[in-house]
């Protein structure tokens, strides 16, 4: 059975990049070796895998993909470190403008 990898590289200026693939060592071979001289990875190397977690079905490792794409960089720190349960706590918008912070005059 086919397996898809969801994956977030750190890059040398510390950004993360997240990608989806059903090949991980040829999908960072592909980075390592700016294989696409476009790509956002491209000049960002050395680069370091630090985080990947495993699908069955593509639909599945598609969507969380483009769900952590979303995610504040504390929030994929947070996945990273495998502190699955700060995830919660910084979705919490904690802005003064925010409807649960709103005090009537």
């Amino acid at each position: 059975m086919k397996t898809y990898t969801v994956y977030i590289l750190k890059c040398a200026d510390s950004s993360y990049y997240t990608g989806v693939t059903n090949d991980i060592d040829r999908r960072i071979y592909e980075h390592e070796n700016a294989v696409n001289p476009t790509c956002y990875t491209a000049g960002r190397r050395p680069l370091v895998l630090v985080f990947c977690e495993h699908f069955e079905d593509v639909n599945e490792a598609i969507e969380f993909e483009k769900q952590v794409k979303g995610w504040s960089r504390k929030k994929k720190e947070a996945i990273i470190n495998d502190n699955w349960d700060k995830l919660r706590p910084l979705s919490v918008c904690n802005n003064i403008t925010s409807h649960k912070n709103y005090k009537k005059q």
